[in-house]
């Protein structure tokens, strides 16, 4: 599988990256093995989870996902081929309603939080370094996860931690080999400007990622975040590139499939939006059209984009999985793109 290296570092990724946030609740510990199993053979290196994994958050299943993972990767014995990834989750706020759990509910992004943050991960997958370190969400009011409109810092519902304060400690350990390298998720233009600048302000390491959602419904990232990311050498991990499950077409027409995460749970409604379900109708629509699978066009477009340096997928089988990998091969011809193009000019991101 073709690799793309993230910034400076050296690291090298593969161009189709396996999410873990299923692990403990969608799929069992069994579940969770043959999915890694059959990634890791196929060529994927890059693995990607989260202290709050899997989702829905909730303090029972906290951390599962890390537990699952470090379990198989000391009976694989297979740590020196991946390049593993985890997050730090932001502070909890009522907003957000998760995570009052972890750290007692402090959950800013102070050097002391981020320390244990880490230490913890580094224990549940039996390991001395993780290879990417990520910030989950800011330590701010920003529009993520569906929100939109403005709330100004003078609004914001706790104090929170300077992104100074965060960078230097990411560097900190850094340079104690904790990580090798750090990222951001969820994160906006003037985030990730303000992280670049502190960094050369102060000869810190520049962040080398952005985690972000990125599908056909949603490609707001082209406006301001892509620039930014091409031009400084950050890497998006994009997640949710199909949106939920969405952009594969199963849930049209009303259908709700059987232990499907929007069947399961009801709070994941970002992409069931009227024109989010119009626009996925003629995104299926075109992939028929052109003998392609609808998934697999969705994930080939995500992939294939110059600022995408790997595609994060979600699935709860292994069936699942094998048919996403397969996108990897695909490359959309001009009037599939041109196809794409025309649907997202008359629908332009419904599901921001």
């Amino acid at each position: 599988m073709k690799k793309k290296y993230l910034g400076k570092t050296g690291i090298e990724v593969s161009c189709l990256g396996l999410g873990t946030m299923t692990f403990g609740e969608q799929n069992t510990e069994e579940e969770s093995f043959a999915q890694m199993d059959c990634a890791l053979a196929a060529g994927v290196n890059l693995f990607d989870t989260a202290e709050m994994y899997p989702v829905p958050p909730q303090e029972k299943t906290f951390t599962k996902s890390e537990q699952f993972i470090g379990k198989w990767m000391k009976q694989r014995k297979c740590r020196d081929r991946l390049v593993l990834a985890t997050k730090i989750v932001g502070p909890t706020v009522t907003s957000r309603a998760i995570g009052g759990y972890i750290r007692d509910g402090n959950n800013h992004l102070t050097s002391v939080n981020i320390k244990a943050a880490l230490e913890g991960s580094l224990s549940r997958f039996g390991t001395d370094t993780i290879d990417l370190y990520q910030i989950h969400w800011p330590d701010r009011n920003v529009n993520i996860f569906g929100k939109r409109g403005f709330t100004s810092p003078e609004d914001a519902e706790t104090e929170n931690a300077e992104i100074s304060e965060t960078l230097e400690a990411l560097d900190k350990l850094r340079k104690a080999g904790k990580i090798r390298a750090f990222g951001i998720s969820n994160e906006t233009p003037w985030g990730i400007m303000r992280y670049l600048s502190l960094a050369e302000k102060n000869g810190w390491e520049k962040v080398v990622s952005i985690q972000n959602p990125y599908n056909l419904l949603n490609r707001g990232f082209e406006s301001g975040l892509a620039e930014i990311t091409y031009q400084e050498s950050v890497g998006l991990l994009a997640y949710s590139p199909l949106a939920f499950g969405m952009l594969t077409g199963k849930y049209l027409d009303g259908h709700k499939p059987v232990k499907a995460r929007l069947t399961l749970f009801s709070r994941f409604q970002r992409y069931q939006t009227k024109n989010g379900l119009k626009a996925t109708r003629d995104y299926v629509r075109l992939a028929k059209e052109n003998d392609l699978d609808p998934a697999q066009m969705a994930l080939a477009f995500v992939r294939t984009r110059p600022f995408t340096s790997s595609v994060l997928l979600g699935a709860t089988s292994v069936k699942q999985l094998e048919s996403n990998l397969a996108s990897v091969e695909l490359e959309l011809s001009e009037e599939v793109l041109k196809g794409i193009e025309e649907i997202h000019y008359r629908i332009p991101n419904p599901c921001p």
